[in-house]
């Protein structure tokens, strides 16, 4: 994202939060300088720390001190990164920093687990999915990044899933593939999901460069890797999490794509104290 669609975003969410204006704040006094604390409560790994310190600097509030960077794992009670302003000021720009913040070190730290999981069994990859929050995926598919993970596509526009139900109006699995690739150009992969060790046949006959597997077990990964040999990229995806990731990164997947990692992640707790500069 560039800088000028990204400060767009970052306005939008503070005109959500001011409205108005801020109608608490008005009690302090305007010279009242403060410093800011951004203090992980529990250990994560931290990611959107550049577009906290853009968010105060939107506001006018421009000395900010980042003490980490945007992909570190950090212990409770470390301090993460302080701004200098009116205290009016960081007061405004407190809650939207701290929820983009914190839930994009959550997505960060969930994805990091699961990168350490795959890593000791094989060279599996972890990656996301469009199951974002309308409005943050780009924000969300950076701290999949920040965690160590990997994006998948970005929109309907930029890669070629096909899916059942595609499958379903296009009369097949080969009509599905035979219609799209006359619609693309030539630097763009198909990817196919499948269910089932006949669709697999049948999407690698297709000539699809990307094979879905859908809801399988790991044993059932691992049978249709050792038939994709290498003529495919093999993605497994649908109800994996923690208890069983080991398992599908050992089938010798080359991807695991994980929907949890954005649409149903927990905050991480960060806290925001001010108190006077030194």
């Amino acid at each position: 994202m560039n800088n000028l669609l990204l400060d767009q975003k970052l306005r939008d969410f503070l005109a959500e939060d001011l409205g108005s204006g801020d109608i608490t704040s008005s009690c302090l006094p305007s010279a009242d300088v403060r410093r800011g604390w951004f203090t992980a409560r529990v250990p994560g790994i931290i990611a959107g720390l550049p577009f906290a310190q853009r968010i105060f600097a939107l506001l006018g509030a421009r000395q900010w001190t980042a003490l980490i960077k945007d992909g570190q794992a950090v212990a409770a009670g470390t301090r993460l990164a302080y701004i200098d302003g009116p205290g009016e000021l960081l007061l405004q720009g407190e809650r939207v920093a701290l929820n983009l913040l914190q839930r994009l070190s959550g997505i960060a730290t969930k994805t990091g687990e699961m990168v350490e999981i795959v890593g000791l069994h094989g060279s599996t990859r972890i990656t996301d999915t469009r199951k974002t929050t309308p409005g943050l995926r780009w924000f969300e598919k950076y701290a999949v990044r920040a965690g160590g993970g990997f994006n998948h596509r970005w929109g309907l526009y930029d890669a070629v899933m096909l899916k059942d139900n595609h499958i379903k109006l296009a009369g097949g699995i080969c009509q599905a593939v035979a219609q799209v690739r006359k619609q693309i150009g030539h630097t763009l992969k198909i990817e196919m999901e499948v269910e089932t060790f006949t669709q697999l046949q049948q999407a690698l006959a297709a000539g699809a460069e990307i094979i879905m597997l859908d809801n399988m077990t790991p044993a059932q990964v691992a049978q249709a890797v050792s038939i994709v040999a290498g003529r495919a990229i093999t993605e497994a995806s649908g109800s994996i999490d923690a208890s069983n990731l080991a398992e599908y990164a050992a089938a010798g997947v080359d991807y695991i794509s994980v929907g949890a990692l954005t649409h149903s992640v927990q905050a991480l707790d960060i806290g925001f104290d001010l108190d006077q500069p030194k």
